[in-house]
């Protein structure tokens, strides 16, 4: 055996060697991290910069949404027949928006001698789900128009 060898075997100064190297690292890692960070010293990083969407970005995107839905909305409201439906909901759907709902509570009633329909909608999209209250009347020639329609 080799004179190097000979000195490790049969005592114990190789494990007192890994000892020795093992708590000099310790104690220099402890020392980098007991005065090397302070909270007091902590600056704020400027480099990096945050900002806001506006408040109005998309919101064309969401009021032509919302008049598409309205319209289709009118439209389901205006084809019903009460007599059929007898109290029952009409679903709804919106191929260009995505939106689907139902019509609950519809009620028709003569107003100023115009024939006018109150009723709730549900609206079901990727934004939520919002009920609505509405009333249409007749406009003449077949066509309704929308009187209200607001989130309840």
């Amino acid at each position: 055996m080799s004179r190097p060898a000979q000195a490790f075997e049969g005592s114990h100064f190789g494990i007192r060697c890994l000892k020795v190297v093992l708590l000099l690292s310790l104690t220099m890692v402890t020392a980098c991290g007991a005065g090397g960070f302070s909270l007091e010293k902590a600056e704020v990083d400027r480099s990096v910069l945050t900002s806001k969407v506006p408040d109005d970005a998309g919101s064309a995107g969401i009021d032509a949404n919302r008049l598409s839905d309205q319209a289709t909305i009118r439209n389901a409201v205006s084809s019903a027949d009460l007599q059929e439906l007898k109290g029952q909901a009409i679903p709804w759907a919106n191929a260009e928006t995505g939106a689907r709902g139902s019509i609950t509570a519809l009620a028709e009633s003569m107003e100023r001698g115009v024939l006018c329909r109150k009723f709730s909608a549900s609206r079901e999209s990727f934004d939520g789900v919002t009920l609505f209250k509405g009333e249409i009347c007749a406009a003449g020639a077949g066509t309704w128009q929308m009187l209200a329609f607001e989130p309840v």
